[in-house]
């Protein structure tokens, strides 16, 4: 897939608000019990099918990753914006973090024992979805797990401004039945799916899905 306006957005969004964004949003993960709970079985799976490489695609300032690190899977990140990946390199200089997009993800097929994507499939144009799900088809081995977390909803937020940059960011909410059938269509089995409440500073539900490659 090639570069679009919605990438170049997208990049520059959060090259502007990369530090601010890290500070402000540092501690999140360690507060949310399901988030946690859902990294760990995740985790546990991939161990349990023997381990491999994991990607985080959208990894941002890198905390996902480095949860995962801790937790013993052998991860690392690839994100859009050449701020957060300078970011996270400095934060967890032990992981590997790459500039790139997780519409053509620089991996050969089948290279893949896991693959999260952690709010970010939220930034991709509703008719690219497909496409995105099928490049993570490509990249996953047999059987390998997916994991995805995204906001639920059906109309979109656009973004002007965030931490005192104007930006022009775009969040597409999705439902869980829609991102299921979307799964399956790319060729993976659904395992798991989790929705919650928002928190006070969330603006909607939030959702998990758990999927393995199928062939």
């Amino acid at each position: 897939m090639t570069d679009s306006s919605y990438l170049h957005t997208t990049r520059d969004g959060y090259d502007a608000i990369a530090v601010s964004y890290a500070e402000h949003f540092r501690t999140g993960l360690e507060s949310q019990p399901f988030d946690l709970a859902m990294l760990g079985a995740f985790a546990r799976v991939v161990q349990a099918d023997g381990g491999g490489k994991v990607l985080e695609v959208g990894s941002g300032p890198g905390w996902v990753a480095a949860h995962l690190h801790g937790l013993g899977v052998d991860v690392s990140g690839l994100d859009l914006s050449p701020e957060m990946v300078a970011l996270a390199r400095r934060t967890y200089p032990e992981l590997r973090f790459d500039e790139g997009t997780m519409a053509d993800i620089p991996l050969a097929d089948g290279a893949l024992a896991g693959l999260v994507s952690w709010y970010s499939l939220i930034h991709i144009p509703p008719a690219l979805v497909p496409t995105v799900l099928t490049e993570f088809h490509r990249v996953l081995a047999p059987d390998a797990p997916l994991l995805l977390a995204f906001q639920i909803g059906d109309e979109p937020l656009h973004l002007t401004e965030a931490f005192g940059h104007t930006i022009a960011l775009d969040f597409h909410r999705l439902q869980p039945d829609q991102l299921t059938q979307h799964l399956d269509a790319a060729g993976f089995t659904t395992q798991a799916t989790l929705t919650r409440e928002p928190e006070t500073y969330e603006r909607t539900r939030q959702g998990y899905v758990v999927a393995r490659r199928r062939g």
